[in-house]
């Protein structure tokens, strides 16, 4: 088979034909994965399991790694930052070079600290920042650039008091972080009028609802992931709170939006990605990149997740360098091939470690969505929260 360029890898691993050989009998190669199947994260897991079992697949029916098949080995983290490390733990005394996943900020921070000299992990949360040169790259857009994505959406609605809440696990801290860097200087007269915390196994969050709606804030931003992001709904709702709210990206799940029908606010904003608005892209490889992936979801009826697209183009990525350099390279090389791209189009746009080491991806690529219950998620800008075409 002739060997493609990443980009263009992408937009073939998804439209394969299903009538091409089987890699025969070989033994599959293991790609260790350590992923939320349970607990608070399950949402997210299940969603980046999905990308795994299509790409697993079609890889497979399209000849596998150089001819050999491949097997996605998941263990469930129980979204458990303890036990994502004991997970992590095991794989990497078998000798493993790549390990994908986790899914969350907390159990990727864990796992990432085992990685100093490898194997190479591709963690599918943007949550982390890991540094240049490391073996831990970060899926999908960071959040300090979709917080600053934010905060220029709310300019354009001439939002000015914004208030905050945020979960005291890894998640809201890295959130805490990236929010005094984007909005504490040069706010434009943004105002943060409150801010306020809360445990992620608190059962409500009354207080900090009533202390918010008192700050005459115009828009909500609630920064946590899963069960908990129910919790600040639920809450919002029974204070009986109108005003707009906005939520990280991993929140982009129509599972947890119809789980939480019932108490979702009138207009819900998240920073998501192409994948969620795919009229506002204009033909080209991109375009045909989320045609290839959509198709693929579609023919196995599922749809767009924020997990499902941080787990497909970080996946691919780690296939292609394994395409590239071989089963039998050593992490150094395999991290070395995917710090060195820099041209390859996938479902969040170009990728180029070398401008954007470790992810490959800027605030170019955020697409601010909205959730409608009728319809699903629907586009509130262009890329780079530009104007709607």
């Amino acid at each position: 088979m002739k060997r493609l360029p990443f980009g263009m890898f992408l937009a073939f691993l998804a439209l394969a034909a299903v009538s091409l050989p089987s890699a025969g009998a070989d033994l599959p190669y293991e790609i260790n994965v350590v992923m939320s199947q349970t607990g608070a994260y399950a949402f997210q897991g299940l969603g980046a399991t999905k990308a795994l079992e299509i790409i697993e697949r079609v890889t497979n029916k399209g000849g596998g790694i150089n001819g050999r098949p491949i097997k996605f080995v998941i263990t469930d983290d129980q979204s458990s930052p303890v036990v994502a490390v004991q997970a992590a733990n095991a794989i990497v005394a078998k000798g493993a070079t790549v390990i994908l996943g986790p899914v969350a900020t907390a159990p990727c921070t864990a796992v990432a600290a085992l990685a100093t000299n490898g194997p190479v992990m591709y963690c599918f949360s943007p949550g982390i920042h890991p540094k240049a040169g490391s073996y831990v790259f970060s899926s999908g857009i960071s959040t300090l650039d979709t917080l600053a994505a934010s905060k220029k959406f709310f300019g354009l609605h001439g939002w000015q008091k914004i208030a905050f809440i945020t979960s005291t696990d890894a998640t809201g801290q890295d959130a805490d972080r990236n929010i005094d860097s984007v909005f504490g200087e040069g706010t434009g007269g943004m105002t943060i009028v409150a801010h306020e915390h809360f445990n992620p196994t608190d059962l409500n969050v009354a207080a900090q609802m009533s202390r918010i709606e008192a700050s005459g804030a115009q828009v909500l931003v609630a920064w946590t992931t899963g069960t908990p992001f129910g919790t600040v709904l639920r809450s919002a709702s029974e204070a009986g709170m109108k005003i707009p709210v906005l939520t990280t990206a991993a929140n982009l799940s129509d599972a947890e939006m119809r789980a939480y029908a019932a108490y979702l606010p009138a207009q819900l904003f998240i920073p998501g990605t192409p994948a969620f608005a795919p009229d506002q892209i204009p033909p080209g490889p991109l375009k045909n990149a989320l045609q290839g992936y959509l198709d693929a979801l579609k023919a196995d009826g599922a749809k767009a997740e924020n997990a499902t697209s941080l787990a497909w183009d970080g996946t691919l990525v780690v296939i292609e360098a394994l395409r590239k350099v071989g089963l039998n390279a050593n992490a150094t090389q395999i991290r070395d091939y995917i710090a060195s791209l820099h041209s390859g189009v996938g479902i969040y746009g170009k990728h180029d470690f070398i401008a954007s080491p470790q992810r490959g991806l800027g605030i170019g690529a955020v697409v601010m969505v909205r959730w409608d219950p009728a319809r699903g998620w629907l586009a509130a800008s262009g890329p780079g929260v530009a104007a709607l075409k």
